[in-house]
């Protein structure tokens, strides 16, 4: 049966995992918010959960330092009403915020739109503290953002799906809380002209923080949820921008002229208040619950716009953040069977591949899980990163066979 374990302290959870690894060696398997336990592979259940939602304290923040030290546990929500009532924040999108935690946001490299203008979780973490699977408990980077002694741990274990160590605090730079942004939501004829539209914005004077290229059915689906009265019925590029209410104002109109002559056929910009609700909607596209599957695909950003072009045929509703070269991806509900998902996913798979990316999956039915390839086709890392599980965690007690370790089991 399977245990849980709430630890409130840091050096109460070291101890706890100390005893498991000299004693029962029961399996364990560290959560936040639960919102991506879906990730991975479907693993052997763990022994024991240790739910992180004990350790959600602020550490450190002096703000006019622009860093902050948190424990793990810390909802993302809380997290960014603190570092607001300092007009600052960690500009990463996270989906279900009110649920998700930091460590688990983190462990999962989650992000976003703002992707583009911002960057990830590997370029705002600049200290970790974390729990082995021996119980040894050790440190990484610091509390300054010049910072460069040691290995780069904190880059490791981001991504890392709690397949490593148990993260525990992190250290995070910040960045100023935007006055206000804006959206232009830009309907084309067809994928090909946004692909041209695409080229000419290489040389913009604005700077966009969030290109999202969307097909017909995520335009639809996304308006829909930010409940703004949009064109969904043509492809649409959306350019989002942030700063003073001048520079918003300057590059919305910017974007408009320059994208113009590429075949626009309507254009509209959601400003704030409304602006807010339309962000959410961009970053929750990836957590729809409805469908029989999402999935998550890398390719060359100049393929972007062919990749959305086979999707859509396909009849997926696909979100591009196309600027990084990442899809996200709904199958219709038409694909109600394993053989049916398993067509669409080879295709976009190989489309993918040809692209030098992957494709992998991050939700599905639990019961189709074994029989996916949740984590995409193997890739060359893949035996240097189960070398490093074995090395970390010899006895395979910190989510077993969740991550590339559980390919050989298949």
């Amino acid at each position: 049966m399977t245990a849980e374990f709430t630890p409130t302290t840091q050096s109460e959870l070291a101890r706890f995992v100390a005893e498991n690894a000299v004693g029962d060696k029961r399996t364990l398997s560290p959560v936040g918010g639960r919102t991506a336990l879906h990730y991975g592979f479907k693993a052997d259940e763990a022994q024991t959960v240790i739910a992180m939602s004990g350790l959600g304290r602020v550490v450190d923040y002096p703000a006019r330092d622009m860093t902050i030290t948190v424990e793990a546990g810390m909802r993302m929500d809380e997290l960014q009403a603190t570092l607001a009532s300092e007009r600052q924040r960690l500009p990463i999108d996270i989906a279900q915020a009110g649920r998700a935690t930091l460590g688990g946001a983190l462990a999962t490299n989650t992000s976003g739109p703002r992707r583009f203008g911002h960057g990830t979780f590997r370029d705002f973490v600049i200290g970790i503290s974390a729990v082995d699977a021996h119980g040894r408990a050790f440190k990484a980077g610091g509390r300054v953002v010049k910072n460069v002694a040691g290995y780069d741990i904190c880059k490791l274990l981001v991504g890392s799906r709690g397949t490593l160590a148990i993260i525990t605090q992190v250290t995070l730079k910040l960045r100023p809380l935007a006055e206000t942004s804006a959206l232009l939501w830009s309907s084309f004829a067809s994928l090909a002209d946004i692909d041209r539209a695409l080229e000419r914005l290489l040389i913009s004077d604005a700077r966009p923080v969030a290109v999202e290229v969307l097909n017909p059915a995520a335009a639809s689906l996304i308006a829909a949820s930010s409940r703004c009265e949009l064109t969904v019925t043509a492809p649409v590029l959306c350019l989002g921008v942030e700063g003073s209410k001048r520079e918003v104002d300057w590059q919305v109109e910017t974007l408009r002229r320059e994208v113009a002559p590429f075949g626009v056929t309507s254009s509209n910009v959601v400003s704030d208040p409304e602006a807010a609700a339309m962000w959410q909607a961009l970053t929750e596209f990836q957590t729809c619950a409805d469908d029989p599957l999402t999935f998550q695909a890398n390719v060359r950003p100049s393929q972007c716009v062919a990749f959305l072009e086979r999707a859509t045929k396909l009849n997926v509703a696909v979100q591009a953040h196309v600027a990084n070269g990442i899809v996200i991806g709904q199958l219709p509900e038409s694909a109600a069977t394993v053989d049916e998902t398993t067509t669409i996913l080879n295709e976009l798979r190989q489309a993918a591949r040809s692209s030098n990316g992957n494709l992998h999956v991050l939700h599905c039915d639990p019961e189709w899980q074994p029989l996916l390839p949740m984590c995409g086709a193997p890739e060359p890392t893949w035996p240097l990163m189960r070398q490093l599980k074995q090395k970390l965690d010899p006895h395979g007690l910190l989510n077993p066979g969740l991550f590339v370790d559980g390919v050989e089991s298949r």
